[in-house]
């Protein structure tokens, strides 16, 4: 049979193919969509057959499985809250409504929510007194306002004690479901923030006070791309050393093996290494050049190193040979900022590949990290992060 028969007879076949699996594919997903929402359906006429009033005196509660978030909507009008509820339900929110300030306090305390939506205009207890008391009790919860046109500037005002956002009523069922969503978007990017650790551009004296859990960068410093620093002096040499990416993820130095002076070398040579036990990391020279000086210091008591890899911590000295070619390749201020926030990311990724599982604290998660690794994946964290 000739070659262009067989195209011919196979080709639709795997298109037909392709397009029953696509349609598969479309069907399935409708049926699991009219599933939910028959669900979320159920669980809101539930809803109203059920009593907490034991809980909370105006308290109704829809729960539904899976939840996008969990949220706790404060109103005295009863038509905003049963409107609040069946929009949000049917988009996969739990709901909890409540007619008074004072109860939605009492439920923060002994219940976990993700967003607190709370009218402006209450009696007794305000918004804004809401908001405030929230943030106080529970930071981690996020409070966004409802509010008429007329009491924007208030609203506005709220967002100075805690609040994340407001919304202005009356409001479309779209409108809610949109900017419900915006407001998830923003929680999960303040956590995300939240939870990765800081990297900040000081000056050296302010650098060392920083915390275990932030990264630091003196003003002024390069940093290479294998996490080497140079602070370059008028005479044209450079202090050398480890940036502080680095030395959070070493932990503990045991010694330091330090280039003769006046060899030679050119950026990306091999310059100086840092041992822990009987492993050890090669660090690379950022810069072209001849070494004139060494920190014996270091050598003598690796001890003195300490958790600030900057300043009197350098490790070598070198007289740089063709600055002008080769400065533009470090990192300095924002975008040595921006180079440690992508590292830290990269590390994360590498953690979790090797270890197949979520880092447990992503604001530390760095912090001595290399020592836990065994011997293969140290080396394989040594070349990727250092060999560079």
């Amino acid at each position: 049979m000739a070659l262009s028969t067989i195209l011919i007879i196979v080709i639709p076949g795997i298109i037909l193919f392709l397009f029953l699996n696509l349609a598969a594919r479309e069907l399935f997903l409708k049926l699991q969509q009219v599933k939910k929402k028959a669900e979320r359906e159920e669980a809101l006429a539930e809803s109203l057959r059920l009593d907490f009033t034991r809980e909370s005196k105006t308290l109704k509660r829809v729960e539904v499985k899976d939840p996008v978030a969990r949220i706790l909507c404060v109103d005295d009008e009863e038509v905003i809250l049963d409107s609040l509820r069946k929009i949000l339900v049917l988009d996969g929110y739990s709901i909890d409504t409540v007619e008074t300030g004072q109860e939605a306090l009492g439920l923060v305390q002994t219940r976990d929510y993700d967003f607190v939506f709370t009218d402006l205009k209450m009696p007794a207890m305000s918004g804004t007194d809401v908001a405030k008391s929230v943030k106080h009790l529970r930071p981690d919860i996020d409070v966004v306002i409802i509010t008429g046109y007329a009491s924007v500037e208030s609203a506005v005002e709220c967002m100075k004690h805690g609040a994340m956002d407001y919304i202005e009523k009356p409001f479309t069922e779209d409108e809610l479901r949109s900017f419900v969503r915006q407001a998830l978007i923003k929680r999960r990017d303040r956590i995300e923030r939240q939870l990765k650790p800081r990297v900040q551009v000081l000056g050296p004296a302010e650098a060392e006070q920083g915390s275990s859990a932030e990264f630091t960068i003196p003003g002024g410093v390069l940093v290479s791309p294998g996490h080497c620093w140079a602070s370059l002096a008028q005479d044209g040499t450079a202090n050398i050393g480890v940036d502080d990416f680095a030395r959070k993820l070493l932990g503990r130095v045991d010694a330091f093996e330090l280039p003769e002076v006046g060899t030679s070398v050119k950026a990306g040579q091999g310059l100086f290494t840092l041992k822990q036990g009987g492993r050890q990391v090669r660090f690379h020279a950022p810069l072209s050049g001849k070494v004139v000086g060494v920190n014996r210091e270091l050598r003598r008591d690796p001890g003195m190193f300490g958790d600030f890899p900057y300043g009197k911590n350098w490790i070598c000295v070198i007289a740089g040979e063709d600055l002008d070619a080769e400065l533009p390749g470090l990192k300095i201020g924002k975008s040595a900022v921006a180079f440690f926030q992508d590292e830290i990311d990269r590390f994360r990724a590498f953690l979790q590949k090797h270890s197949g599982s979520e880092v447990a604290d992503p604001a530390t998660f760095c912090i001595g990290a290399l020592e836990k690794l065994d011997d293969a994946r140290w080396e394989t964290a040594a070349k990727e992060f250092f060999a560079r």
